[in-house]
């Protein structure tokens, strides 16, 4: 959708606005190329072309988008610390971090969220990455919690997907993998049958549970999945709920990495 942007101005103090920082970008059109770039005059200039693009006041949250090894994450917080000094910004956010990382940078700039991939399909930030923010009490976002649609049941080894998709470069949408995962699938379906609701928000549902400082973001462009997804808020997982799907989803080893190699290296840093 060409200017989408201009769609939340009648929204304005309404919605809450997070956007990303951390790649070389045309400051114009929003678009990005691969390299990263976290100087401090980048961000800044990121910040500026990002509020007049959304036309609002002040950014709420502003995620590094990945952290840059080139640029320690203590000048990273300062730069936003500045802009939040100025007004427009509220709120520090990264995206993909490593432990180490969202424990040095509270030390310029408190962290009030950290967004990383985290699903029954991915369980990765369990090791390391939420004790550390629930010990610092940083919210957690989880991008991608129905796996990138896996957990909706809607995919299966027959599914093919356009070469603009990003899942036709990841492993784990290969159909081999598939093909293995969908024991998964067959958990959450034979759950949300005795709750009356879909896979979709059983897996939603399963990541509320976890912590209150969870907030998951499932994508969509379809208003019927928006209504969907938000159904998740009525389905109560008991704790026999929860234990019955750890203990079903314990024997299941997943297969596939979660993203391209490329990808994965600039993860967790």
């Amino acid at each position: 959708m060409k200017n989408w942007w201009a769609k939340l101005a009648p929204f304005k103090g309404r919605v809450v606005v997070a956007t990303k920082f951390g790649f070389d970008i045309d400051l114009e059109t929003g678009k990005r190329s691969g390299a990263l770039n976290t100087r401090a005059d980048h961000i800044k200039a990121v910040a500026e072309a990002s509020l007049k693009r959304l036309q609002v006041d002040s950014i709420d949250l502003f995620y590094q988008h990945r952290v840059d090894p080139n640029v320690p994450i203590e000048d990273v917080a300062g730069a936003v610390k500045e802009l939040i000094e100025a007004g427009k910004v509220k709120h520090f956010g990264l995206s993909e971090p490593g432990a180490q990382t969202i424990r040095r940078a509270p030390a310029v700039q408190p962290v009030t969220a950290v967004q990383s991939e985290y699903s029954l399909f991915y369980r990765g930030a369990e090791a390391d990455i939420l004790p550390t923010v629930e010990e610092l009490g940083i919210g957690f976002v989880p991008f991608s919690p129905l796996g990138a649609g896996f957990l909706t049941g809607k995919i299966n080894e027959n599914t093919r997907f356009d070469s603009s998709d990003f899942r036709s470069m990841v492993p784990r949408f290969s159909p081999e993998p598939i093909k293995a995962n969908m024991a998964l699938v067959e958990v959450l379906r034979e759950v949300a049958a005795a709750k009356g609701a879909t896979p979709a928000q059983i897996a939603l549902s399963w990541l509320l549970a976890r912590n209150p400082s969870i907030v998951p973001i499932p994508g969509t462009t379809k208003l019927h999945r928006l209504e969907e997804n938000l159904g998740s808020l009525a389905v109560e997982l008991t704790a026999g709920n929860l234990h019955a799907i750890e203990e079903a989803t314990s024997k299941i080893s997943l297969e596939g990495a979660r993203l391209p190699e490329t990808a994965l290296k600039m993860t967790g840093r």
